[in-house]
């Protein structure tokens, strides 16, 4: 039996790992009383006796968290931006390569991918890997997601009995394009240009809708709807946590896609639509399940060899 122990536990995203573990007998769950979980010298003492430590932190707090390890055989498990894109980390998105799922197997430091990130590199990396965009095409996404993935502060403020009229609406937010994870989104896809993105923040808990609009005739071989679906059902064939929906599926939602749809589960799925001058390449997903959480206990039980999916909502 494993060892755990979840360094900021009473965040959004320590407490849906926290939650995903009820039931799980093949863990020990070590668990920091509340009044030291911000002690350093208890932290370093419960990191180093854990087999496997999940941070749900900060990204400074992270990297001091990363510093206590004196223990060689502890892994981490991070879910803040700190190290996503460090040498020596592996990325912690197994569907998008072989190399990503050996990387996480016999790795002990794994960065989480961050949830719109998320949603963008599953779209973009087997497009670029697949030899149908090019590294130079001028990529842009807009995305829109719940409240809950901005934290504890944000959701105190939309769940307030008084509250500003315009939490009432959608918002548009990283307007100087220097969104905290535009660095992912480029290096691991491996993009030339870093990417346009428009994050939008809405008053709902949590679901994230994230979409790439192309031309199609900027895209190698020129290919139309079908075809680009085609690819993607070949390219995720197998893969339990990233659905393909079927071609055409949004006409049962009468031609809508809302973000708040895949809220409480742990996987992935992909929309094409458009037509053959312009297509739109769309992810929905939630942000504190393969956004965050779901992702990590994935990444987790790859480690220890179990399904992926075990203690997981597919």
């Amino acid at each position: 039996m494993k060892k755990v122990f979840i360094d900021g536990s009473e965040g959004t995203t320590g407490l849906r790992i926290f939650e995903r573990f009820v039931g799980r007998d093949d863990i020990e769950l070590l668990k920091i009383p509340s009044e030291q979980r911000k002690n350093p010298d208890e932290i370093k003492k419960y990191i180093n006796a854990s087999d496997i430590t999940f941070l749900c932190l900060p990204d400074v707090a992270a990297q001091e968290a990363v510093a206590m390890v004196e223990n060689e055989n502890v892994i981490i498990i991070d879910t803040s931006t700190a190290h996503r894109t460090k040498e020596g980390w592996a990325y912690g998105y197994p569907e998008l390569s072989d190399n990503h799922r050996n990387a996480i197997k016999t790795g002990k430091r794994i960065a989480v991918p961050g949830c719109y990130a998320t949603g963008f590199i599953t779209i973009i990396y087997p497009l670029v890997a697949g030899g149908i965009l090019s590294k130079n095409y001028p990529v842009s996404a807009f995305a829109m997601s719940g409240y809950s993935g901005a934290g504890k502060k944000t959701i105190a403020i939309y769940e307030a009995q008084e509250r500003d009229k315009e939490l009432d609406a959608p918002r548009e937010y990283a307007l100087t394009q220097n969104h905290k994870h535009l660095k992912e989104m480029q290096k691991i896809t491996g993009l030339d240009k870093i990417p346009l993105f428009s994050p939008i923040i809405c008053d709902y808990y949590s679901g994230m809708l994230l979409t790439t609009p192309f031309y199609t005739d900027m895209l190698i071989g020129n290919p139309g709807p079908e075809k680009v679906h085609a690819f993607f059902q070949d390219y995720y064939a197998g893969e339990k946590f990233v659905k393909v929906m079927p071609f055409g599926k949004e006409a049962e939602y009468n031609g809508f896609l809302a973000g708040n749809a895949c809220s409480g589960w742990d996987g992935i799925e992909i929309y094409i639509t458009g037509n053959e001058e312009r297509l739109l390449v769309s992810t929905r997903f939630d942000n504190l399940g393969k956004g965050a959480s779901g992702a990590a206990i994935q990444c987790m039980n790859i480690l220890l060899g179990c399904e992926e999916d075990k203690g997981l909502i597919l």
